[in-house]
């Protein structure tokens, strides 16, 4: 993808307006490898929410979203998604540094944490 838009270099990638989709892409691949869940999709309502992705492993539901900001904070997506598909959990995949709590059930993860392979989070 990134060729076909002229991207050749990391710096053009972090200034063009389409690298959160590209952030998301590949946070989701790297997710999807390591959780390896029975299903996977998207979620968004008519009202406009949405979640990145939404897995199902061994009959447990989690959300993942994918923020390319260096504090992801809740969002009213993440707040609906969590009550409307009874999620067990949100990750908040980031490219920051340090795992933390933004609110019950809902962590920010570093992305280098999912490919490390990080145990516990699915």
């Amino acid at each position: 993808m990134h060729q076909l838009l002229g991207i050749r270099l990391k710096k053009d990638l972090f200034s063009h307006p389409k690298c959160g989709a590209s952030w998301e892409g590949y946070v989701i691949e790297e997710v999807l490898k390591i959780a390896n869940p029975d299903e996977q999709y998207f979620w968004r309502t008519h009202n406009g929410a949405e979640i990145d992705l939404v897995a199902v492993k061994d009959g447990r539901i989690f959300g993942v979203e994918c923020k390319w900001i260096d504090a992801p904070r809740l969002t009213p997506s993440m707040r609906i998604a969590k009550d409307d598909l009874k999620l067990e959990k949100i990750i908040v995949v980031y490219p920051g540094k340090r795992r933390y709590e933004i609110a019950k059930n809902i962590h920010a993860i570093p992305l280098q944490e999912i490919s490390d392979g990080a145990s516990g989070i699915f």
